[in-house]
């Protein structure tokens, strides 16, 4: 069974985190949600989420994935923390998967992962950065080699069932998405 990691910051964006966190739980992905610090995490919205363990505890483990939720706040948080960082930059060089969505891809072209790269976000984040050799591209799921960006809560079902798909393989993908009723 693959695992995923999904550090959760104050200010994440709920509908994002909880959709990923839901659709790779049905995929039979063992998903494991991790706060910066003890304790619940407010979302941007004022939800409360309980995460499973700390970042700190997280981090004696392997995945196979790691996930960022956006939310402007949420990401400025994952971005200033130096552990997320040194897990991305650990992640890409065992060649393991890295997706981030909304806000959060900028988290990912602070620690160098999308230069020369194809990838997307909310608008405002890595479209105004200055990333050497970045293609921007407004899909609304965007891989590239083993990184997925997605552009926000909007697309979130998409990009958590393209990972679902990474992970599980496309009948289990079609699987959950057949539970969704999706049109």
């Amino acid at each position: 069974m693959a695992s995923v990691l999904v550090p959760l910051a104050e200010g994440c964006e709920e509908l994002e985190a909880v959709t990923i966190i839901d659709l790779l739980t049905r995929g039979g992905i063992d998903v494991v949600t991790a706060g910066l610090t003890e304790g619940p995490v407010k979302a941007s919205r004022g939800v409360t989420l309980l995460p499973d363990t700390t970042l700190a505890e997280a981090l004696a483990h392997d995945f196979d994935m790691v996930v960022l939720p956006g939310g402007a706040p949420g990401a400025e948080r994952l971005d200033n923390d130096p552990r997320i960082g040194e897990l991305l930059k650990k992640m890409a060089s065992k060649d393991e998967y890295i997706a981030a969505i909304c806000a959060a891809p900028k988290v990912l072209a602070n620690a160098g992962l999308l230069t020369g790269r194809k990838a997307t976000s909310f608008p405002g984040f890595i479209d105004k950065m200055e990333i050497p050799n970045l293609t921007y591209v407004e899909d609304p799921v965007v891989q590239d080699g083993k990184v997925i960006t997605s552009r926000g809560p909007g697309t979130a079902m998409d990009f958590a069932l393209h990972l679902v798909e990474l992970l599980a393989g496309k009948a289990k993908r079609d699987e959950v998405e057949a539970t969704l009723q999706r049109p």
